[in-house]
């Protein structure tokens, strides 16, 4: 039976609160927009602002806006330690305070709020869907053709030489059930940046989990700067080929079974 057919099989349990967690470091032109469009998307669900001590008041304004509604809610953190540690944060504070949906989107509206509802739909019969931009009917918008490149590269490269069945692995609009995230592993989890969102779809595939892409639109940034620099991409690189040559490895070294036994 292949794991599609064991998917089906399975018996997905009903979906718990959920919990858009939106990291934010100098987002203070676009985060009032981009939680009241998060809100109109989902009314049911709770957003948490995980702010890395932003110096341009991100993180004064994310506290004027959940005084305001009580759906709000703000992590403080010390500083700015990268998107993967602010979303293990958040995770962890999801966790911590009962939600059984979790779920990663940006704050500068490359993603887009109203497509929550999809990917909490597909929630439904998965362990994590992940938002995609590379399946048919997903898209970038306003993205130079370098860009494009390096991305869909980047995915490419990370399916290939991890051998798992992920168009757009480094996408970060993604919704996990807390039973998924606990059973990764995360607080093993030490990269930043793509290489966070490859790491964690990795070890999704490999312990066997249920992952679903829904097509999205991802739109490039109005305002602020993007946090892409050439370290992520050094590391995300580096990470990702050591990952696959250790799984190469495990694989041709790992006892082989025939299916002969030695009977008294």
């Amino acid at each position: 039976m292949t794991d599609r057919e064991r998917a089906k099989e399975r018996r997905f349990g009903p979906l718990g609160p959920a919990l858009v967690i939106i990291p934010t470091y100098n987002e203070v032109d676009n985060l009032a927009a981009i939680v009241r469009r998060t809100r109109a998307a989902v009314p049911e669900a709770h957003v948490l602002v995980a702010d890395d001590n932003s110096p341009d008041g991100t993180g004064k304004l994310a506290d004027e806006l959940a005084a305001g509604d009580d759906h709000v809610r703000v992590l403080h953190r010390r500083g700015k330690e990268g998107l993967g540690a602010a979303y293990l944060a958040g995770f962890r504070w999801g966790m911590e305070h009962g939600y059984d949906v979790l779920v990663e989107m940006d704050a500068d509206g490359s993603h887009q709020p109203e497509e929550l509802p999809r990917l909490l739909t597909a929630l439904r019969g998965a362990d994590l869907v992940l938002g995609s931009r590379w399946v048919p009917g997903g898209r970038v918008v306003n993205w130079p053709a370098g860009r494009v490149f390096l991305s869909r590269g980047g995915s490419t490269y990370s399916r290939m030489i991890l051998g798992i069945p992920v168009r757009d692995v480094t996408g970060g609009f993604r919704a996990f059930r807390a039973d998924t995230l606990r059973g990764l592993g995360i607080d093993t989890v030490a990269s930043q940046g793509y290489c966070f969102q490859v790491d964690l779809a990795n070890r999704a595939v490999r312990a066997g989990y249920h992952v679903v892409e829904v097509p999205i639109t991802f739109v490039e940034r109005e305002l602020g700067d993007s946090k892409m620099s050439r370290d992520i991409v050094i590391e995300a690189l580096w990470r990702v080929t050591v990952w696959g040559l250790r799984s190469r490895f495990e694989q041709v070294t790992r006892p082989r079974h025939t299916g002969n036994h030695d009977h008294a």
